[in-house]
């Protein structure tokens, strides 16, 4: 019997006590690729949006001969592999625990790989979050964590290959291997987040189809530290249908550590695998910022990730050297070598300059007031602790 239990550090500040360890599971770095093929679904639904990106799009291709290509283009989060690693352990330690981090960044292991080269960092797991193809109409985000040595960069070619030729059998078929690996920990990430989409009801059917096939090759639903109160008590309501177990996943792509945790006593990730896995015991806790209205975490989110960091390693410093776009060529270029005078338009200039203005008090702090969640917050003391 799954047994989840859910505790906010903001009502219990001993809730970490008796325990050894913290996890933080789910964060991205800097080798994350992350896809703006969002910008062309807000086009397509929002009918005030799509004027401007129709300009956009238009001068892209008169002034500079290429076409926009949402679907090719992505962005890359400000934190290097390290810079995550120390953000994450730092909070933990906080909290007078041993840390353990589990970095998945979209579709690639580099991270951990290269994090392995650090003697601080070299007992970190290798793990993915996979964008897996389903339904002909959806992506599922799955965290796959601590996969073998040995056999990582075969599986990793495994996923790509699934990605690039997706069928729903081979899926079920994939993760039942990974099942098989015994240390593996497949997670299934914000199952309720309707990427494409598609609707909530059509993605619930999804969901459901979906875990009809393959819950039983899961190790745990994730309660998502970037989504919303709402959302996540909808996943919990997911996991009592299919007695599934909850875990934690902060889904970390700013600078703002994850919002959650797990707690624990095992004094290596490949125990917490197996209290997962074998004893079915997850113990989430909740971070303070979980308890910031969620409309202005994501706005700082948003303002982390086009803002200019001079301290960090070149090529992460400003936001145009973190988006990429192919060139003629169709190369993966930064922004910052496609402008024709090296720097971004004046009115993109001037409009990341107001977005970057919501930040700055007393914007921010208005917002944050008018955006308070206080109901939601008794709604989950009620609702989400047990």
């Amino acid at each position: 019997m799954a047994n989840s239990t859910i505790s906010y550090l903001w009502c219990d500040q001993r809730a970490a006590e008796g325990f050894r360890t913290g996890v933080s599971l789910h964060s991205h770095t800097n080798q994350s690729k992350e896809t703006l093929s969002f910008l062309a679904n807000i086009g397509s639904q929002h009918s005030f949006f799509r004027p401007l990106l129709a300009r956009m799009e238009r001068r892209s291709e008169l002034n500079h001969g290429m076409k926009v290509n949402y679907a090719a283009a992505y962005w890359t989060p400000p934190l290097t592999p390290k810079l995550a690693f120390d953000l994450e352990s730092t909070q933990i330690e906080k909290l007078d625990l041993a840390p353990m981090v589990s970095i998945s960044d979209h579709d690639n292991i580099k991270a951990p790989m290269l994090l392995r080269t650090v003697p601080s960092a070299r007992q970190i797991p290798v793990s993915v979050e996979w964008s897996a193809p389903y339904g002909g109409i959806q992506d599922f985000h799955l965290g796959i964590h601590n996969l073998p040595s040995a056999k990582a960069q075969e599986w990793m070619a495994t996923l790509e290959d699934f990605t690039s030729h997706p069928d729903d059998d081979r899926l079920t078929e994939i993760l039942a291997a990974l099942n098989d690996e015994p240390n593996v920990m497949v997670i299934f990430n914000h199952p309720m987040w309707d990427l494409f989409m598609v609707g909530a009801e059509k993605h619930a059917l999804l969901v459901n189809r979906f875990l009809e096939r393959n819950a039983q090759f899961f190790h745990a639903l994730e309660l998502n530290g970037l989504r919303n109160w709402d959302e996540n008590r909808t996943v919990r309501q997911l996991a009592a249908q299919w007695n599934m177990l909850l875990i934690s996943g902060g889904d970390r792509h700013g600078v703002e550590p994850n919002a959650n945790i797990n707690l624990t006593n095992a004094t290596s990730f490949t125990e917490f695998v197996h209290e997962i896995r074998r004893e079915k015991r997850s113990k989430i806790l909740f971070m303070p910022q979980y308890a910031e209205p969620w409309k202005h975490r994501i706005l700082r989110a948003s303002i982390d990730a086009i803002r200019d960091y001079p301290e960090f390693p070149q090529g992460s410093r400003k936001w145009d050297e973190r988006v990429y776009h192919p060139n003629a060529r169709g190369v993966d270029t930064p922004l910052t070598e496609l402008w024709p005078s090296g720097t971004a338009p004046w009115q993109m200039t001037w409009a990341l300059a107001a977005v970057r203005l919501l930040g700055r008090r007393p914007v921010s702090s208005g917002l944050r007031m008018a955006w308070s969640e206080s109901h939601e917050l008794r709604l989950a003391l009620g609702d989400l602790e047990g």
